[in-house]
């Protein structure tokens, strides 16, 4: 299958083809694919005039750029010390039981939804907690997960029916 370099070619001319907008570019690469394809580095690195090693190495230095595809929903469950006592275990094994996810498979085979764990997600006072892209929830339990898993379900399932 041939990649369809139209939407980099877009986020280029928005923000330009010097060295300096390949942190920008991986950001709307990103934002629009849920990760970064590993097409997209050489094209990236000849549209901006540097070398493909080091497009990939800004990409690779920073936590915040991945190169593996994930979910429209991605939800980071806290598994910092305050989460950890409070349960968060049984409550990520309740997400991945739900989703049909494990250690090694992160993102289901739909690309809706991505389960990650993080050290600190710097809510404690909240713990055990998850975040759902940019959204928090609080004092997470396993019967939460199951309803907050409908929700989102239901959300997909809507879009859908409307597309």
């Amino acid at each position: 299958m041939d990649f369809d370099y139209s939407i980099i070619d877009t986020v280029l001319k928005e923000w330009g083809y010097g060295a300096s907008s390949i942190i920008p570019v991986l950001h709307a690469v990103q934002e629009r694919y849920h990760y970064i394809p590993r097409a997209a580095f050489p094209y990236i690195a000849k549209q901006v005039d540097v070398g493909e090693a080091r497009v990939y190495g800004v990409a690779t230095f920073y936590e915040n750029f991945s190169l593996e595809a994930k979910g429209r929903f991605i939800i980071r469950i806290c598994d910092g010390t305050a989460c950890h006592v409070r349960k968060s275990t049984p409550i990520l094994e309740a997400l991945r039981t739900e989703l049909g996810l494990s250690v090694q498979k992160r993102t289901s085979d739909d690309l809706n939804f991505t389960v990650e764990t993080v050290s600190c997600l710097g809510a404690c006072g909240l713990a055990p907690v998850l975040m759902v892209n940019d959204e928090v929830h609080a004092s997470m339990t396993e019967e939460k997960v199951h309803a907050l898993i409908g929700e989102l379900k239901t959300e997909v399932a809507t879009e859908v029916v409307h597309a």
